[in-house]
């Protein structure tokens, strides 16, 4: 039986989410996933989704998945080292490899998996040191499953230091203040866009720190994978640096198809160690065959029609361009991420609701998905928009922001 006081607690929490204008509403949809979506029965604008290249409800990528239900099943009701492990997923990721320019790579059912998986292996694995400490330096900004995966590494075997978003001079410092502490491994870890900003790390300068002061560096791509890059490789392609990272984290649940599915990138000795070792790959179902062929599919797709990532960069200078003319506080950058800065949590809940009601859906983010005062509304654009659509959603942007005394 539940406790009455776990009950009544949870109950004030919830009350005083609601109160602060930071209660999160789940917004049904009712079919796929695309530049216009049904909520509720009535059609709206999507803005507020991964898919960057429009592929999660692409004809060929559905194509597959079905075909691939046929022939392989719905599942493997397995984990892979026991019998969770189809040929198809061996060639999914030595497809991946080659696509990003790395010896191997190994697929998780997440990003989040992945990312805990691999910090936890590394940091508590003895891996020939019956006594170590390891040091991980960690932009601030950095997502979620990354900062979770810290609080999954044993405490006294690792030393956490942030350093301040973007500040390079201040990770060079502590770099340099620890040199000579004796840790047995060094990790610089950064996301190679930031999911709520669209800020691009500067990989360059962040990979000559980690050359200079012999540390690994781990970049979490998951949102420049299919997006940055001549191919869509990446933010390192993006900076000249492609198989140049020394791990790579990753998804095909955004750009890349938009279904499930994480990945670790990098020296096989590395992805080997993991397969052995990594607590969320070993005991976690395999990833549907589904999923795993449809993944396959989507690379090939991004192969065979390189301008989706032209028109996905286009359609996000058009939509930035268009935010900023009409007065609105938008983050500069380069990503089909465009943030919309308001600063108060209530003010961008009422405003994300005025929006779809007028046909516009784009999720307004707030403490503490973000910083206290720094509540957005973050467009997502798609090479599935057309100019019609962006031309459209800017219209109702500019209403309801002079409607709510905005702009």
């Amino acid at each position: 039986m539940y406790s009455q006081k776990l009950i009544q607690d949870v109950e004030k929490e919830l009350e005083n989410l609601k109160q602060a204008g930071k209660f999160k509403v789940e917004r049904e949809l009712m079919g796929a996933q695309g530049p216009e979506v049904s909520i509720a029965g009535k059609k709206v604008l999507m803005f507020a989704s991964n898919n960057y290249l429009g592929l999660a409800n692409h004809p060929e990528i559905t194509k597959s998945a079905e075909k691939a239900i046929k022939e392989y099943g719905f599942g493997l009701s397995s984990v892979r080292f026991i019998s969770g492990t189809e040929t198809i997923h061996k060639i999914l990721e030595k497809k991946l490899a080659e696509f990003l320019g790395v010896e191997d790579s190994i697929l998780y059912s997440t990003n989040f998996m992945s990312n805990l998986g691999f910090f936890a292996t590394i940091v508590n694995e003895a891996l020939g040191s019956t006594e170590h400490i390891d040091a991980i330096y960690s932009d601030e900004l950095n997502h979620a499953s990354i900062i979770d995966a810290f609080k999954l590494c044993k405490k006294e075997n690792l030393v956490k230091r942030i350093y301040t978003h973007g500040d390079l001079a201040m990770l060079e410092k502590m770099l340099e203040e620890d040199k000579d502490k004796g840790y047995r491994f060094k990790m610089i870890v950064t996301d190679g866009v930031f999911s709520m900003e669209g800020y691009l790390a500067d990989l360059p300068k962040i990979l000559k720190l980690a050359k200079k002061y012999e540390a690994l560096l781990f970049v979490d791509d998951a949102h420049s994978i299919g997006v940055l890059g001549k191919t869509g490789a990446g933010t390192p392609e993006h900076f000249g640096l492609h198989g140049k990272i020394d791990v790579l984290s990753g998804t095909f649940g955004k750009a890349l198809g938009g279904a499930v599915g994480g990945y670790v990138a990098g020296k096989k000795q590395i992805i080997e160690l993991l397969r052995q070792k990594s607590r969320t790959y070993l005991f976690s179902n395999s990833v549907p065959p589904s999923v795993v062929i449809a993944s396959i599919k989507a690379l090939d797709l991004l192969k065979e029609h390189p301008e989706l990532l032209t028109t996905v960069r286009e359609n996000s200078e058009y939509f930035r361009n268009g935010a900023k003319k009409l007065g609105f506080n938008v983050l500069e950058g380069e990503h089909p991420i465009v943030p919309v800065m308001l600063g108060e949590a209530g003010k961008t809940q009422e405003m994300s609701k005025k929006l779809l009601e007028k046909g516009l859906y784009v999720v307004g983010l707030w403490f503490p998905v973000v910083p206290e005062n720094t509540a957005r509304l973050r467009f997502q654009i798609s090479a599935a928009h057309t100019k019609t659509h962006i031309d459209k959603a800017l219209k109702i942007l500019g209403e309801v922001g002079k409607e709510m005394k905005i702009i």
